[in-house]
């Protein structure tokens, strides 16, 4: 992260600078990420100036330039793997969830969905030697679907130095905010920026954001071909959000998705996900998420930037996901 404060940017004074954290922007990076028109409405001000104030600042992080594979392999040492604590789902992510990365796991009701995001809720405050990322969690809900006596029996199912960690205190660095339209979902993105700052200052900086589910609303309320070119409009600034936030705070961003069926396949799985290109193209990770016999579930790794297409199979049980 770069060493300059925003006031270090010309005509940055006093009273931007906090309208621009008030707004979520306190870093010279995340300025630099910002589009004008987001800018100049955050610090009242005219989008050409923005549009200065974001080359300044693309100029003092170094953003936006041409850099040699070896510089990027470099940056790429700060990304780090979230552990699922079921060996099998991590060896299939290479190690387990990125961070600066979002994470889609798709498929039917009752596939898992919500289980993986109540379980890496928990795993990401673990400490780093146990797999976890010793950070805070946001956990946007749109179904209704959070469960705090989940995450009890989740982390009672927990043996942390030979002892059962407390609850409680799992479940007070869980930040959950229900969203009740697409728009209220969307705006969402800049109390997660605001409190991803606040975080940064302690000793638990946000290191998970969940999206559970990320279509519902969208589905919901832009029914019909008519309505589908506004739809992947605003979500596709959703996803590009949420893009930013997992770069900016070096978070795992978990989106939960919906599936329908394809009346095209007559051989093999028909599903496939909600949301088009845009979310395919957003998501560096893909997961399938089936159900099996027996009470198992399979994860089907369908896209990855630099892992294989594969498969992997876990129980949930009471205390949690685990392994067969």
């Amino acid at each position: 992260m770069s060493e300059h404060e925003i006031e270090d940017l010309p005509g940055v004074g006093p009273t931007t600078a906090d309208k621009l954290r008030d707004a979520g922007y306190s870093t010279i990076e995340g300025i630099a990420t910002a589009s004008s028109a987001d800018l100049a409405e955050a610090a009242e001000i005219g989008e050409a100036t923005a549009k200065k104030m974001i080359k300044e600042a693309r100029k003092m992080a170094d953003i936006g330039g041409f850099r040699t594979g070896m510089q990027v392999f470099e940056e790429r040492k700060n990304v780090r793997k979230l552990s699922t604590l079921v060996p099998e789902l991590d060896e299939l992510m290479g190690g387990g969830l990125e961070t600066m990365s979002i994470i889609e796991f798709y498929g039917e009701f009752g596939s898992g969905k919500s289980q993986i995001s109540h379980q890496m809720s928990v795993n990401a405050q673990l400490p780093e030697e146990l797999g976890g990322l010793n950070g805070s969690v946001i956990y946007i809900d749109t179904e209704n679907t959070f469960r705090p006596e989940r995450v009890r029996q989740m982390v009672e199912g927990l043996e942390v130095d030979g002892e059962i960690p407390d609850a409680e205190e799992f479940l007070s660095h869980i930040h959950v905010a229900e969203a009740f339209t697409s728009d209220h979902q969307m705006l969402l993105v800049d109390s997660i920026r605001e409190l991803a700052s606040e975080l940064r200052e302690t000793d638990k900086p946000l290191r998970l954001i969940v999206v559970d589910s990320l279509m519902a609303h969208f589905r919901a309320e832009y029914a019909g071909r008519g309505t589908l070119s506004a739809r992947q409009q605003k979500l596709n600034k959703y996803m590009y959000d949420l893009a930013k936030l997992a770069k900016e705070s070096n978070a795992v961003v978990i989106v939960t998705n919906q599936v329908q069926s394809n009346p095209a396949v007559f051989f093999g799985d028909p599903t496939k996900p909600t949301g088009g290109n845009i979310v395919g193209h957003a998501s560096k990770f893909r997961v399938y998420l089936r159900k099996s016999k027996g009470g198992k579930r399979v994860a089907k790794l369908v896209d990855s930037p630099d892992q294989p297409e594969g498969e992997a199979a876990f129980v949930v049980e009471m205390a949690g996901l685990k392994s067969i």
